[in-house]
């Protein structure tokens, strides 16, 4: 595969609510991609063509047509070939994906990428309704008041009951990741407190939301976008050469896995039932990404962005990036081998449980974040001498699964 660049990108402050500062959709949208060609040194008119990932906007503000945003927010990007694209809490990396599509073929030199999704504008209830659109309505938890809760907490009874589970791991997850997000600048719950029997059993500080999952298990309902600014490799020579840069200092999609699992969980699981795995297409997706990067799994890399919509999700991401063997994910979470502290840490950023869940925008946030660990610009959520960092981002219940690796020369 041809290299294509990160030449820069932008997140917005995912701790605002920005429904009540009086700010819309739009807002959102023109924030993330200023501060991302910002950041990149580049001009409206320096980007070829635009991709949005979004899941509910529609459902959320009555808005689609999200590609048209692009002319609004600069005069140069009228005219500018754009598109939207769908996989539940996967869109932003189905649009990066698409946008690399497009600089692979040569169509294009560069392209802006957009995650976006406002949420906060509706009561918790509705939201967790609206989200609900990426589970096969009518079949999949039924009755349960907040569907991806149930769904997930299904997943641990499915752990549970193939390998054994201790909540006690589920609660260290989140300790990590509400660790992380308190050094991210940008991070939801930066400024939250918790007690000791926060990541408890304890019904009063960490009250059961569905069955397994508890409130600290949970990402959460968040406001957000992120940008990245994509590049070919000659843009990339071209834009390194006349701004006194090493083209071996910018970042680069060394690899990536994308797999599409069919959309009912029973299914899945049934697929599953003799394999060491509980979801081989999440599995193959990272093992893709593996291998297009050309290293041999999780020993080769410095860091990892996951998914952990819930804590049970980053669990068995350990497993399926091969951290441990299957059913034995809580080893890496006993040995702290998954902390700032540890050989391989994950979601330095806090992840979506501690920096926040914009549903559209997190695969381009973590190809973000996988940016700023690789080129040293990470700040207080720096691992230290990252040159090879790893996504994994779901769609649905283990839907669509997108992995990619990145990385410097």
């Amino acid at each position: 595969m041809s290299k294509i660049y990160i030449l820069g990108g932008a997140q917005t402050d995912f701790s605002e609510n920005w429904s009540r500062a009086d700010k819309t959709l739009f807002d959102l949208f023109s924030a993330a991609v200023m501060g991302g060609l910002q950041d990149a040194r580049l001009d409206p008119a320096d980007i070829e063509v635009g991709h949005v990932g979004n899941f509910v906007a529609e459902l959320f503000t009555g808005q689609g047509m999200l590609g048209g945003y692009f002319g609004h927010v600069h005069n140069d990007f009228a005219g500018m070939p754009a598109s939207r694209h769908e996989g539940a809490c996967a869109s932003g990396s189905l649009a990066t994906l698409a946008a690399m599509a497009d600089l692979e073929s040569g169509r294009y030199q560069t392209a802006c990428v957009v995650g976006i999704e406002l949420m906060r504008n509706v009561s918790g209830e509705i939201a967790a309704k609206n989200l609900g659109a990426a589970a096969w309505c009518g079949k999949e938890a039924l009755g349960a008041k907040y569907l991806w809760p149930a769904m997930f907490s299904d997943l641990c009874d499915v752990y549970d009951q193939r390998y054994g589970l201790s909540y006690e791991h589920l609660g260290a997850i989140s300790k990590i990741n509400f660790a992380n997000a308190k050094n991210n600048p940008y991070s939801q719950t930066r400024n939250w407190s918790f007690g000791e029997q926060s990541f408890t059993q304890n019904d009063e500080a960490n009250p059961v939301i569905e069955g397994w999952m508890r409130k600290q298990d949970c990402g959460q309902v968040t406001d957000g976008a992120a940008c990245v600014i994509l590049a070919s490799q000659d843009y990339a020579a071209s834009y390194a050469r006349e701004r006194g840069l090493n083209l071996q200092d910018l970042a680069f999609i060394k690899g990536w896995g994308h797999t599409t699992a069919p959309l009912l969980m029973e299914t899945k699981l049934q697929h599953s039932k003799d394999s060491d795995y509980v979801f081989p297409a999440t599995r193959k997706a990272i093992t893709d990404a593996y291998r297009r990067a050309g290293i041999a799994g999780p020993q080769q890399l410095d860091a990892i962005e996951t998914h952990d919509c819930f804590s049970i999700t980053e669990y068995m991401a350990i497993e399926h990036f091969g951290i441990t063997a299957p059913g034995e994910a809580w080893k890496a979470i006993e040995d702290d081998r998954i902390s700032m502290q540890g050989d391989l840490p994950i979601n330095p950023s806090g992840g979506l449980i501690g920096l926040g869940h914009p549903v559209g925008a997190t695969g381009v946030r973590m190809l973000l974040d996988a940016n700023r660990q690789t080129t040293n610009r990470a700040q207080d959520m720096q691992v230290d001498g990252a040159k090879t960092v790893a996504t994994y981002n779901v769609g649905g219940s283990a839907t669509t699964n997108v992995s990619f690796i990145v990385g410097v020369a």
